[in-house]
């Protein structure tokens, strides 16, 4: 079973994020936890978080096992553009400079590799 979270228009630039968010895709998760811990990026925060957040929600689908257990892993991770805040910045001789103040969603899939018995049926994942 997978479980997956979401953090919408988080105000920080797509590129930025997909750094971080690069060094965590297809790792464990205890391992993807460490790693962003030891992360000096902004981003880091707010990947880990999310990250924390996914577990809880295969914990809450899969009552009974534990996460350690499973094996669970880092599935998908995307980083897409959020919509953009325009500003204009003073500039000489009557101009004016464009700000665009970027932010991004992010979605996160956590899945785990072991067997999971489910009373009506058993699943094998990968």
């Amino acid at each position: 079973m997978e479980a997956v979270a979401k953090l919408n228009n988080c105000p920080t630039s797509p590129r930025k994020m997909r750094l971080v968010v690069d060094l965590i895709r297809g790792e464990r998760v205890e391992k993807a936890l460490h790693i962003l811990k030891f992360t000096n990026k902004e981003a880091a925060i707010r990947v880990e978080k999310l990250l924390l957040s996914a577990i809880k929600n295969w914990e809450n689908k899969n009552e009974g096992s534990r996460p350690e257990e499973s094996q669970l892993f880092v599935k998908t991770i995307m980083v897409g553009g959020g919509r953009q805040l325009k500003r204009l910045r003073p500039a000489p001789q009557g101009r004016g400079y464009r700000i665009r103040k970027r932010s991004n969603h992010v979605t996160l899939v956590v899945d785990s590799k072991t067997l999971i018995v489910d009373s009506k049926n058993v699943e094998t994942q990968n």
